[in-house]
């Protein structure tokens, strides 16, 4: 048997995610017979039925033969449902909806979404929304995209080409292919963009074409399953019920799930293991205002769909978490398998690395999989607000590594009673920018700290003597000198290629203002004691900075707040100091 394909609208706040979903469910109502679409939690279920409504003739036009029962569209906002919706090795959606304001193009949170989907594999189009409000835009709800398209002012149809091309330009830079969705040539090689309205519904009739095609031709594998097995579901939510409780939202996608039945649930400790007191299911959309109408009690529900469930022992669970309904004697064995799961996404190890902390594990398995993508080291991974723990083990890190003394927390935050200490704590609701912000916190934490372990040293520099530009001979020397590599700093004894030392650097200048330092590309007056041009250095000499072997020895040590420029430098001048001493600097 087929399920309903998982679909979820991802997208910036403000793109128009909620009203496309919206316009949807209100055309799927307009267009059918009353209680037609039904509501589950955290998701509507779209009937096929419906489907053929609001697509009509495109998709016999598009002669594709319908063997899903319809799609279970997940309502909840942003991320979260997409990062909850996990299950082992990769992400429950079976496609998403990557809604873009035509008019705003991708922003910050829309790379997040687009980092998400590439680390999950997750097959999406984008529904380039909002082209009502195009200028000169003519909307017709009664005719097909395509052909609303061509009746359209020249102005508004170079207009369309020209978003609709940034979009494509920008997905490139991702390693996406897109394309228009009429021009799409290869569906497993190119993204689908549809120009859509969620205001006036243009565009959807499209969307929902093209999901029905591509959830036909590419998922019908992954799309079988076995109602009459046991549950495999997902927590979307984690709530408090007046009369109930704390209860959970999942969303089940294998197996039915039955009242009384023996659950067993991920969570931070040992996996939790209850029973099923009572099943929900929204009552149908037309009533969903009324608060004390809110839910019916069923005894039984299928996949996929999304269910609320009431039981025991639910205040540890934690979105994001699996669930799996098993009889007595496979207890044990689901326990195991099931907190080997949460083991693989929290991540406790005696490695160097950063602390990272989420709301939910399906978060902490996002952040966990870009970071690891960036090449950042994660020493523990785990969920909930920042505590005193957390802290510790970030400042363990400050004395070898001060640059992994940090917390990194998406979605959550540092509690009230607990101090930051030696560590970095960063938080953000979107991974992109939290990334973003640690990055350059390391940056300028590396330019301190170099400042502070270097200061007293000699640094590596090469500079060369400018023709042309003696301004005294001698006593002291003034000439105009470029610096080719490193950073020249006022006081620095300087040395020929033969490594006789000759002078050092007196003062700098830059047009008759003093400075401590020069660095590379820079060209600047300096007074030279103790040479005549002409006798010990001539114009174009190139000069390195002696360095006294105590300070090469530190600055290896220090290797690491070095500019790879500067580590080159080193190595010439212990090449031309060896060719005297071959143990110099050893």
């Amino acid at each position: 048997m087929l399920r309903q394909p998982i679909i979820v609208a991802m997208g910036n706040v403000d793109a128009g995610k909620t009203q496309l979903l919206d316009t949807i469910r209100g055309t799927a109502i307009v267009d059918s017979e009353p209680g037609k679409i039904t509501q589950s939690i955290g998701c509507s279920q779209i009937p096929i039925d419906v489907v053929k409504k609001i697509s009509g003739t495109l998709l016999q036009k598009a002669k594709i033969e319908i063997r899903i029962p319809g799609f279970l569209i997940i309502d909840s906002p942003g991320h979260a449902a997409f990062t909850n919706l996990r299950k082992r090795g990769g992400n429950l959606a079976d496609i998403a909806i990557l809604v873009v304001d035509i008019n705003e193009g991708i922003k910050l949170q829309t790379v997040e979404c687009i980092d998400i989907l590439k680390q999950y594999k997750t097959p999406f189009v984008v529904a380039l929304n909002k082209i009502d409000l195009l200028p000169g835009w003519k909307s017709n709800t009664n005719a097909h995209l395509l052909d609303n398209i061509k009746k359209q002012n020249e102005n508004s149809m170079l207009l369309l080409e020209k978003k609709l091309y940034e979009i494509v330009g920008k997905l490139s830079e991702f390693g996406f292919n897109a394309e228009r969705f009429d021009r799409v040539e290869d569906y497993t090689k190119q993204i689908a963009i549809i120009p859509t309205s969620a205001k006036t519904g243009e565009g959807l009739p499209e969307l929902l074409m093209f999901i029905t095609g591509l959830s036909q031709k590419f998922l019908e594998e992954s799309l079988r399953i076995s109602i009459e097995g046991n549950a495999k579901g997902t927590v979307l939510e984690v709530k408090e019920e007046k009369g109930l409780g704390t209860t959970i939202d999942l969303i089940i996608y294998d197996g039915s799930l039955k009242k009384n039945d023996i659950i067993v649930i991920g969570s931070l400790g040992e996996p939790i293991v209850t029973k099923v007191k009572a099943l929900f299911e929204p009552m149908p959309l037309a009533e969903m205002r009324d608060k004390k109408a809110r839910f019916k009690s069923v005894k039984q529900v299928m996949a996929a769909t999304g269910v609320k469930i009431s039981a025991p022992e639910l205040d540890n669970v934690v979105a994001g978490m699996p669930l799996r309904s098993c009889l007595p004697g496979e207890i044990e064995k689901v326990r195991e398998e099931i907190k080997k799961e949460v083991e693989e996404v929290i991540i406790e190890t005696d490695k160097q690395g950063i602390v990272i902390k989420a709301d939910s594990l399906g978060s902490l398995e996002a952040l966990v999989k870009i970071l690891k993508e960036k090449n950042i080291e994660i020493k523990k991974a785990s969920i909930g607000n920042i505590s005193k723990k957390d802290i510790s083990d970030a400042e363990i890190n400050y004395e070898k590594e001060p640059l992994q003394s940090a917390v990194l927390g998406f979605n959550v935050e540092l509690l009230p009673e607990v101090k930051a200490g030696n560590a970095k704590v960063l938080c953000n609701d979107i991974i992109y920018k939290l990334i973003e912000d640690f990055e350059k916190w390391q940056q300028e934490e590396r330019k301190r700290l170099e400042a502070e372990q270097t200061e007293y040293l000699y640094r590596p520099c090469k500079i060369q003597i400018m023709k042309g530009y003696i301004f005294r001979q001698n006593n002291p020397a003034v000439v105009g000198v470029e610096v080719l590599a490193g950073t020249l700093k006022a006081n620095t004894p300087l040395m020929k290629k033969d490594g006789s030392v000759i002078t050092e650097v007196k003062s700098i200048q830059q047009e008759q203002e003093n400075l401590e330092k020069a660095e590379k590309g820079k060209q600047v007056a300096v007074s030279l004691p103790n040479v005549t041009i002409g006798r010990q250095v001539h114009e174009s000499d190139i000069l390195y900075s002696s360095i006294p072997e105590e300070h090469f020895r530190k600055l290896k040590e220090f290797k690491k707040y070095l500019t790879q420029e500067e580590i080159d430098i080193l190595k010439e001048i212990a090449e031309i100091m060896r060719k005297q001493n071959p143990m110099w600097g050893i």
